[in-house]
């Protein structure tokens, strides 16, 4: 069979060829292409580490600044407290100052209050004097028609409205 005879021509042809398209490939990609990416690959990866790397010091330079932070919040919330305390003390002495001042000034008009009442009163009192003697004496002068002492019936109504 000459079909058979020529198998072994036609396939070792092939065969070769083949074996020549494997040899490049394996070379071309395994040897040219394939470092590359390797390469870039590994570049990559190294990128990535890289950028964790300084995502982490970042983080602590974060976490460090969130420290201060917080720390001097702390810092100007107690200074403020104790600013406000203070200007609430002085806000009280000044408050208790002027409440005196002012205690002080209403106790003194009490006092000319109170003078001119009591003044008011004497010469409301004595006013009531005059007239209680002048119809004292008037009513017993004309009741009794006698004369009687200005001076007596003035001591009986002092008399009577001391009691």
């Amino acid at each position: 069979m000459p079909q058979i005879a020529q198998i072994a021509a036609t396939y070792a042809s092939q065969i070769f060829w083949l074996l020549i398209v494997f040899g490049l490939i394996y070379f071309v990609i395994g040897r040219g292409m394939l470092p590359k990416i390797e390469a870039t690959v590994e570049a990559r990866e190294k990128r990535i580490t890289d950028d964790l790397a300084a995502a982490e010091r970042a983080q602590a330079r974060a976490r460090e600044t969130e420290a201060t932070y917080s720390q001097h919040m702390s810092e100007a919330r107690a200074a403020a407290q104790k600013l406000t305390g203070e200007a609430k003390a002085r806000g009280s002495a000044e408050g208790a100052a002027q409440v005196a001042r002012a205690d002080e000034g209403i106790a003194a008009r009490t006092a000319e209050a109170e003078a001119r009442l009591d003044e008011a009163r004497k010469s409301a009192l004595a006013g009531i004097e005059d007239v209680a003697t002048d119809a004292a004496l008037e009513i017993v002068t004309r009741l009794s028609g006698a004369g009687v002492d200005r001076a007596a019936v003035q001591r009986a109504v002092t008399a009577a409205l001391a009691h």
